[in-house]
């Protein structure tokens, strides 16, 4: 068999160019100095799955510009402010005066 095509000839697969995957590829975005940088300061988990919540919700200030950090930081903050006054909440019946009833010894 011959697989010869004549001259001047392209078969139609080669003529009709369809695009590759370079052609299909997105270029990558030019470095912007002026975004933000990522600060990648890793976090170790407490074991307690709320806190640990709290804690990664300030990954979320690493695609921020700063002036956006303050949100991320206050919600941060009253969360874990939430997490230990809860710590403080004993079992019990509740007591005049809105205090909870001492846990018993």
């Amino acid at each position: 068999m011959n697989d010869s095509v004549p001259e001047g000839e392209l078969p139609e697969a080669v003529t009709a160019q369809e695009p590759g995957p370079a052609a299909e590829a997105e270029p990558e975005p030019a470095y912007d100095p002026a975004a933000p940088t990522p600060l990648n300061v890793p976090r170790v988990p407490t074991g307690h799955a709320d806190v640990d919540a709290r804690l990664d919700r300030l990954a979320d200030a690493d695609h921020l510009a700063t002036d956006g950090h303050l949100e991320v930081y206050e919600d941060v903050h009253r969360g874990l402010r939430d997490e230990l006054t809860a710590l403080d909440v004993r079992p019990g019946a509740p007591v005049p005066g809105g205090r909870p009833a001492a846990a018993p010894q």
